[in-house]
């Protein structure tokens, strides 16, 4: 099985016929995911052909929506139009949308949020600056190179986009359910709670990789939530360990402040809930090797 994508999603994308849109719809379709159209309101009407594969071009996300039956949509619209983009999906009831544009503005991610919000919550979003989920061998919404890995019973929720890649082609011999790149901005949709609840839930989900990075307290968070709710086994791993305090390291949201934030503190916090946490990616990897190994 899979969470939230499955070789029975029907996908759409937004900026299907932009340089990185086009360039991703190719990747995508040559993983096998249910490409169903795309949106420009200049291109309507007409279709893309990649490699062979006619794929539509609709005015917006509800066009395409009642034409298909899409009930996925992957953004691959400039920051500036994200926002727009967002609500116009959100607006169509669409029920997953995955967002890989870096740079949005986080006053346009949280109004995107509060929208989703006040609008029932009818759509799930992933991301922003996020390099989307896949579930290996059914379907791939995003950036994630497919050949990496195979399908298996690991689930992972990662902060990091290449953190992501390794983890998913250090653990290839077991293969993934499912892979989710949340991003790493300071306002983000989907987070490591939404993931750990859906994998925990998932029969077919034996154990569970989660990647953080320093800044915030979303691994604290996560920490309080495994040792309640979640009985798999789940090894993590924090982007992190050697940063000053009072730099920022990559995403906009990893910065610390004093002990506020550190590797170490996330590590006590997810240890403390029972988690293995390895100090480099290779070695989280031999970590869940191992939780496999003897399952």
């Amino acid at each position: 099985m899979a969470i939230w994508l499955t070789k029975d999603s029907k996908v759409i994308v937004q900026g299907m016929t932009g340089s990185e849109g086009s360039k991703h719809t190719r990747r995508m379709l040559a993983a096998g995911t249910n490409i169903v159209g795309g949106t420009n309101p200049r291109k309507a009407g007409t279709q893309v052909d990649f490699d062979g594969a006619k794929v539509p071009v609709f005015a917006n996300v509800a066009e395409a929506m009642a034409e298909t039956g899409a009930d996925v949509s992957v953004l691959f619209v400039p920051p500036a139009g994200t926002k727009g983009a967002a609500l116009e999906a959100i607006d169509a009831g669409i029920g997953l949308a995955v967002v890989i544009t870096e740079g949005v503005p986080v006053h346009d991610t949280a109004e995107v949020w509060a929208h989703a919000c006040a609008t029932g919550n009818r759509t799930r979003i992933i991301g922003p600056n996020c390099p989307g989920i896949i579930s290996p061998g059914q379907s791939n919404a995003g950036i994630i190179p497919a050949d990496i890995t195979g399908p298996g019973r690991i689930g992972l929720v990662s902060k990091s986009g290449t953190l992501t890649y390794q983890m998913m082609y250090e653990l290839r011999d077991f293969g993934f359910s499912t892979g989710v790149g949340i991003g790493g901005d300071p306002v983000i949709g989907t987070t490591h709670i939404d993931a750990l609840a859906a994998f925990q839930d998932d029969p077919e989900t034996e154990a569970i990789v989660m990647i953080g990075e320093i800044g915030g307290d979303a691994e604290e968070r996560a920490a309080e939530f495994i040792k309640a709710n979640v009985t798999k086994p789940v090894v993590g791993y924090i982007a992190g360990f050697t940063a000053p305090p009072g730099k920022t390291m990559g995403h906009a949201g990893a910065i610390i402040s004093g002990s506020s934030g550190t590797a170490d503190a996330k590590k006590v916090a997810l240890e403390a809930a029972g988690v293995r946490v390895g100090k480099t990616p290779s070695e989280t990897a031999r970590l869940m090797r191992e939780v496999m190994s003897g399952r």
